[in-house]
């Protein structure tokens, strides 16, 4: 060691070093360093080597060496670049993981193609990623295969026989390449151990902040511990938990998750005892008491029995929960707006604060809370990338290849910012809001290139639609070559993002469409190691690619408050620390399933329990709790049921509960206490309306608006809805208000109604073959197939139409006239009302005695002669218009019957003889309504003689239906006049 520098004195063990829960780490191991380091020369100082765990880390402490002022810094690298140290082997580069996932799911599929009772197909790529995260696992642990064939599994399922033999298949594949990334890591880290124990370095090698957790890890460290100028700083070190807790931590089985289990691991492999450990620095915890209150709740369960002798001589219980709050919210929304009016307050008081938790549906909520005072939170995981806009766009594009184009998604692609966004996009806009009023108004449920090109002629989009119709791609199910689909995946991409215009419009600009490109280049690249799949298929494996890559995006947010994951808080500190979502299953996160290993088989060939992941969770938790003032944040329920609270706060709350002499319950009430302040604060900014006086009911409208503005024309349909409900027809014919059809067509009433009389009206005008009812339902399926794109709607359609074929073939077969109308518009005018009524029957029949035969077809069940008599007029109205001649195909006819045909799921007559007088009464009857209705004193009831008191109206909404009821009586109300008592 000629030559070398030295800042720790000579001992006969490793170094151990640690730092107690609480405390600001990145800050006191610069303080330590500083100190250790001042008797050296700059040029001394930049031999020392410091090793972290994160980036993030790095840049903190880098941060707190430059504000002790100017001086030359050690050097500080990750714990995971081995290849940075001196005497470090190189070796050849990891195989990329993307690469590795797609070699594996490919021998997944034909798993799942050979035993589909194994898993359905959308868990491919779960089952894939699991299988690559457990041979990464076993690579960093230095598990070798063999050790799987040893594993006895005769005592458990066959499941796990199959599942071992399938390992064994993927080795073979694993085995031929060269080592994942974490096995590249533990050979290079064996290389350079071995290289330190035949020539240590003369310099000083530093590990900080990390747990060794993992194996890799934890061999570096037993390596620089046991070197000349070697040591280790440990985060969050329990210095209050005695001798024989630590001594109960050596089962892994029963103690894998807790907080303090991984050091007691190393110190087994390093032969130390805790009490070796020694303090890093001489700056006391944030919170001593509460460090010895939080070691005591968190004790191992099989000794928690020791609260009852160790519990009463806990003597300072208030001081150590002064700085505790305990929210437990009705709901996560609650939660979220506590959190947010807590995390206001500290930055009105300039405190910092800093929101720790798991739940990323949490942090939204808050976030979205956060924004009614315009404060922007520093979130530190960003957001998924599948859920940034390049990233949506991209799974719409994937859909797009995926399924058949219907019209909402294509109108959610057009709609996306992204979409068009080279130039022109008021234009692009414009068309797609045309593009959507009519393919609302047509019920068109799978426009393709060719209907959208013939309606961009006619609408006058012609090279708006070409674009659109040649960028669209042809949808198959057929496997193809995944590099083949992400060609074609970029391609419809940036043609549909440049619009008409050229280059790549706006998708991968900024932080989120870089990282975006960069993704998408790198499967790319990697492509032709995934071999064939089909769209849907590449729609879910590219989902799951980009919702495992996060993107931060620059905002203007404010440095005094950060949202961050439990990885995060280990190595910042804040004032003020909440930690939210302390529900099992959130915080901490229950394990997840492994298909391939079981619990026991994992113990027995050395790999990680699933507990392990929970007790880096308590560890993160222990930290956390210990900073100066902390908030521990619940939601009762959630949006399905109660919850559990989190084993660590459940401890916690019942340790002090059961401690009354020590006064362990009034501090626990005292918490509850201090977090109810902020619900309540919650609950009051929310607004309690009781005070506000409430505004009175609407009474029930009977709209008189001016003659000039009444409709003066209406087709015979509309008259039973002037009786039934004249609101309605005021909202459509005065207001001019249409309901919007869905954009997403269904197989309703309306529909089947307009295929059944196409259907019958193909029927009656061919010539009639020799089997009537095999034409008709020949018709019916080549109607069906042309006006249905559903499959299961046309099977129930048919099967429905054949029940009443034979009903229609029997009453058409026996009508002795011929039809000399069908479908025809006619209109009939009343000059003495200075009315039109309009109406275009389904079929008008010629008797031989010269007399006409009116007919209507119904899907539903036919209205009766009294329904016929006061509401349902539609055939006695055309039967007034065929007799005075309305139709001028037909001239005036007298007309001798109507009949409405039903021909629903039970097919029914109503038939009614017409004569002169009947005509008569009725057209008089009619222009007695309408003078009344065509008079301004007269309102439009809402709702006036609905058949059933829960039928529903498209307009019940704008007359405010439900704030009045049927026993109430309508209100006339003018409207439209200028007048100061009018209302508009």
């Amino acid at each position: 060691m000629t030559g070398g520098v030295s800042i720790f004195a000579p001992q006969d063990h490793p170094r151990v070093f640690a730092l107690p829960p609480g405390a600001d780490f990145p800050a006191l191991l610069a303080s330590g360093l500083v100190e250790r380091l001042a008797p050296l020369a700059p040029e001394a100082r930049a031999r020392v080597t410091v090793l972290v765990n994160s980036g993030r880390m790095q840049r903190r402490l880098r941060s707190c060496l430059a504000a002790h002022g100017p001086a030359v810094l050690p050097r500080i690298r990750l714990v995971t670049e081995p290849l940075t140290l001196a005497g470090a082997a190189g070796l050849p580069p990891p195989v990329p993981p993307l690469r590795r996932r797609l070699e594996i799911a490919q021998l997944v599929d034909r798993l799942l193609v050979a035993d589909p009772t194994l898993a359905p197909r959308s868990a491919l790529y779960d089952l894939a990623d699991s299988l690559a995260r457990l041979f990464t696992e076993m690579q960093a642990e230095g598990v070798a295969f063999d050790v799987l064939d040893a594993l006895d599994v005769s005592s458990h399922s066959g499941h796990w026989q199959r599942s071992l033999n399938f390992i064994r298949l993927v080795q073979t594949v694993i085995t031929s390449d060269t080592p994942d990334a974490e096995g590249r890591l533990r050979a290079q880290t064996l290389a350079l151990i071995a290289q330190w124990h035949a020539t240590p370095p003369d310099d000083p090698v530093i590990i900080a902040g990390s747990t060794g957790s993992r194996g890799t890890t934890a061999l570096l460290m037993q390596a620089v511990a046991d070197l000349p100028q070697g040591a280790i700083l440990l985060p969050g070190f329990d210095f209050d938990m005695p001798p024989a807790i630590w001594d109960s931590l050596d089962d892994s089985l029963s103690s894998e998750d807790h907080p303090q289990y991984r050091y007691r691991r190393l110190m087994s492999q390093l032969d130390l005892s805790p009490a070796q450990v020694r303090h890093w620095s001489a700056a006391p915890a944030p919170a001593p008491a509460r460090n010895r209150l939080v070691s005591l709740a968190l004790r191992p369960a099989p000794v928690t029995d020791q609260w009852m002798h160790e519990g009463r001589l806990l003597q300072d219980i208030a001081s150590a929960t002064a700085g505790l709050s305990l929210l437990e919210a009705p709901s996560p929304r609650m939660e979220a707006q506590a959190i947010a009016a807590r995390l206001r307050d500290a930055v009105q008081h300039g405190q910092s604060a800093a929101l720790v938790t798991p739940d990323r549906n949490l942090t939204r909520m808050v976030t979205a809370a956060l924004d009614r005072w315009r404060i922007v939170p520093d979130d530190s995981a960003g957001r998924p990338l599948a859920l940034s806009a390049p990233g949506r766009f991209l799974r719409h594009c994937a859909g797009l290849m995926a399924r058949r184009l219907e019209g909402q998604t294509l109108l959610g692609v057009l709609k996306h910012p992204l979409c068009h966004s080279a130039g022109d996009r008021g234009p692009h806009l414009l068309n797609t809001r045309n593009l959507e009023l009519h393919l609302r108004r047509q019920a068109v449920a799978f426009p393709d290139g060719a209907y959208l090109r013939a309606w961009g002629q006619a609408a006058g989009a012609g090279a708006w639609a070409d674009w659109l119709a040649q960028v669209l791609p042809a949808v198959s199910d057929t496997p193809r070559p995944l590099a083949g689909l992400v060609a074609d995946h970029i391609a419809l991409a940036e043609g549909l993002a440049r619009g008409l215009q050229a280059g790549t419009g706006e998708l991968w600009l900024q932080a989120a469409g870089k990282q975006a490109l960069a993704a998408m280049s790198e499967l790319a690249a990697e492509a032709a190691h995934g071999g064939a799949m089909t769209p849907a298929d590449y729609e879910g494996f590219v989902t799951s690619y980009l919702q495992q890559q996060d993107v931060r995006e620059a905002v203007n947010a404010d440095p005094r408050v950060m949202i961050w994951g439990t990885l995060e808080a280990r190595v910042q500190g804040a004032e003020l620390v909440i930690l939210a979502g302390l529900n099992e299953g959130v915080w901490p996160k229950a394990p997840d399933p492994d298909p391939w290993l079981n619990r026991r088989m994992r113990a027995d060939a050395g790999l990680l329990l699933p507990e392990r992941q929970i007790g880096l969770s308590a560890h993160d938790f222990q930290q956390a709790i210990a900073a100066p003032q902390v908030v521990l944040c619940r939601a009762i329920r959630d949006a399905e049921a109660k919850t559990v609270p989190s084993r660590w706060l459940n401890r916690l709350t019942n340790l002090l509960g059961g401690l009354p002499e020590q006064g362990g319950k009034t501090a626990l009430e005292d918490m509850r206490a201090r977090g109810q302040r902020w619900l309540d604060i919650a609950a009051a900014f929310e607004g309690d309306f009781r005070t506000i006086a409430q505004d009175r009911p609407a009474q029930r409208p009977a709209p008189a608006p001016p003659a000039d503005a009444r409709p003066r024309e209406l087709p015979v349909t509309a008259i039973s809805r002037l009786i039934r409900d004249p609101f309605e027809v005021y909202a459509k014919y005065v207001l001019q208000l249409r309901k919007l059809n869905p954009l997403h067509p269904a197989a309703d009433a309306l529909l089947r109604g307009t295929v059944l009389h196409k259907v019958l009206e193909s029927f009656t005008k061919a010539p009639l073959h020799p089997d009537p009812l095999a034409q008709l339902l020949g018709m019916a399926d080549d109607v069906l197939a042309r006006t249905v794109p559903w499959p299961a709607a046309r099977a129930l359609w048919r099967a429905r139409l054949g029940r009443a074929a034979q009903a229609f073939l029997d009453f058409h077969l026996s009508q002795q006239g011929r039809i000399v109308l069908q479908e025809t518009k006619g209109a009939m005018q009343f000059p003495e009302i200075g009315f039109t009524l309009t109406a275009k029957p389904d079929r008008v029949d010629l008797r031989p005695d010269g007399q006409a035969h009116v007919i209507d077809y119904k899907t539903g069940t036919p209205p009766t002669q009294a329904q016929q008599a006061n509401f349902d007029k539609q055939l006695l109205l055309q039967a007034v218009m065929v007799e005075a001649g309305a139709f001028a195909e037909l001239g005036p006819l007298p007309v001798a019957r109507i009949t409405y045909l039903g021909l629903g799921a039970t097919p029914k007559r109503e038939e009614m003889d017409v004569n002169e007088e009947l005509n008569a009464a009725t057209r008089e009857e009619f222009e007695t309504l309408m003078r009344a209705y065509l008079s301004p004193d007269q309102g439009f009831a809402a709702r006036r003689m609905l058949f059933m008191e829960r039928d529903q109206s498209d307009y019940d909404h704008l007359s405010r239906y439900g704030e009045w009821s049927m026993q109430d009586a309508p209100v006339v109300v003018p409207v439209g006049r200028d007048d100061k008592d009018s209302t508009a």
